[in-house]
């Protein structure tokens, strides 16, 4: 969770004038934690603070905001009819061109007037700094502090069928997952391609295997079955965080004894998962993705993907 400075300059850049709503703090049972955020302009909104009466309220107020900033303050059963029966601390700041922050480690910020940066914010900047990592989002003192959002997880998606779609749509919007995109042509992606999301079409994916870091996650389901096989191969040559390929027992069998005629190691080859995702929901391209992104999502999921193992 941090301050999304990416997806708000693609926001500005394409609405102008966008609020951007976010969760300062709870107290109590709450739909969202702290750092939670929206981005709302006249005509739409992305991103969610938890959803029903909330979320619509806030929403509303953003768009008739004149203030550049406002902090308030919500009792969510009294005052929202919700049933959680907790209250939450909310700041709502208009962004445009000109005011968009500096590509920075932390975003800091007065929102309840202007002033000197408090004593408890510098302490508490100085400590994230000697301990070379960012602060949780939080209010202290009238400041609203949050880490600028930086993708935590590469993700590497080869091929753009119906599985590669099914997962583009699951991922893309998960907080701090970057996604690169291959495929062999620009005709084989669809039209709308999710904002965060890299198309590369290029006739000869594997070649782009040395560009990818090498703590990146790869899911490989590509047209081809030779194909598939080249990027197993340039992956295991190259180094990877995880690496998953898509198919059956026969299909992964028959890659084991290619790839160790390739010169892999059983071991080496043991870190491609084959198949992925979780076999008990089905085939289907969805339930693949939905079982790819559980287990991205579990605590210690990059040390299970890395052994190979089921989670």
């Amino acid at each position: 969770m941090g301050f999304d400075l990416e997806s708000l300059s693609r926001a500005v850049a394409k609405h102008g004038r966008v609020v951007r709503v976010v969760i300062a703090a709870t107290h109590g049972s709450c739909p969202r934690e702290t750092g939670a955020a929206m981005l709302v302009w006249d005509t739409g909104q992305s991103g969610t603070i938890g959803g029903g009466a909330l979320e619509y309220e806030l929403a509303r107020a953003a768009r008739e905001q004149s203030a550049s900033c406002r902090l308030s303050r919500h009792a969510l059963g009294p005052e929202m009819g919700q049933c959680c029966g907790g209250a939450v601390e909310v700041v709502s700041e208009v962004y445009d061109a000109k005011s968009l922050p500096e590509a920075e480690a932390v975003v800091a910020r007065p929102v309840s007037g202007p002033g000197a940066m408090p004593l408890s914010v510098k302490r508490l900047l100085a400590t994230a700094r000697n301990q070379g990592r960012p602060p949780e989002a939080q209010l202290i003192d009238g400041w609203m502090i949050e880490p600028v959002a930086r993708p935590t997880r590469e993700i590497w998606i080869w091929g753009a069928g119906h599985v590669g779609r099914a997962l583009v749509a699951v991922l893309a919007p998960l907080p701090e997952v970057r996604i690169t995109w291959v495929d062999t042509a620009p005709d084989r992606f669809p039209e709308d391609i999710p904002e965060g999301v890299t198309p590369l079409p290029v006739a000869e994916p594997a070649r782009l295997v040395p560009h990818a870091p090498h703590d990146a996650h790869h899911l490989v389901l590509t047209y081809s079955h030779a194909l598939d096989l080249e990027l197993c191969h340039q992956l295991l040559s190259h180094g990877f965080g995880s690496a998953g390929l898509i198919g059956s027992a026969t299909k992964w069998a028959r890659f084991r004894k290619r790839l160790a005629a390739l010169g892999h190691g059983p071991d080496q080859i043991d870190g491609i998962r084959c198949p992925i995702g979780d076999p008990s929901l089905g085939k289907h391209p969805q339930a693949i993705a939905v079982g790819v992104a559980a287990e991205i999502l579990r605590p210690g999921a990059q040390t299970r993907l890395q052994q190979g193992k089921t989670a």
